[in-house]
């Protein structure tokens, strides 16, 4: 699904035949994010000529950027992993480009859970993509089947969230 951490940054459900990205978010978390978001967040906007006034209000009120939002996957999705760094492909006897099922690995609160398992029924935690992969520190994945994810326990989720939401402030 979501992994505790990255209940405190904006999130959404994925799409099939989405292409996301393994992204680090400002909680510290490597996550799954849109590679179209990443790309709009880490791109430099045009601006028109500032100035003296509009230069002075940027320096003590600085433009923020848009967050980027986690995208979340239901336990049992099938999944694209592109890009597979050459430790994992050893560590765990895979290729570059693997199918995977996105699975969690512990129902313990405040604890990281998001995994991969590969066909050959090794895991490897979410957490361990390497933030380095391809240009912006992302990895490749896409979708590939969701239909095949378990049911989610919205109720469940809910409560986690506002927990966490609780233990922030």
């Amino acid at each position: 699904m979501c992994d505790y951490s990255l209940m405190a940054v904006p999130n959404r459900l994925a799409q099939e035949g989405e292409e996301l990205v393994a992204y680090r978010f400002p909680t510290g978390s490597l996550g799954l994010a849109s590679a179209w978001d990443v790309k709009r967040a880490t791109t430099p906007r045009a601006c028109p000529p500032k100035t003296v006034w509009t230069g002075l209000a940027d320096f003590f009120n600085p433009p923020q950027p848009e967050p980027v939002c986690a995208v979340c996957i239901p336990p049992g999705a099938r999944l694209r992993l592109a890009d597979i760094q050459l430790r994992l492909q050893q560590e765990y006897s895979v290729g570059p480009v693997e199918e995977v099922t996105f699975t969690q690995i512990s129902a313990l609160a405040n604890s990281y859970r998001d995994a991969v398992r590969f066909s050959n029924g090794r895991e490897v935690w979410l957490q361990e993509l390497r933030k380095g992969q391809r240009v912006t520190q992302r990895a490749e994945v896409t979708v590939l089947d969701l239909s095949a994810a378990e049911e989610m326990d919205l109720n469940r989720l809910r409560e986690e969230r506002a927990e966490f939401a609780h233990r922030v402030r």
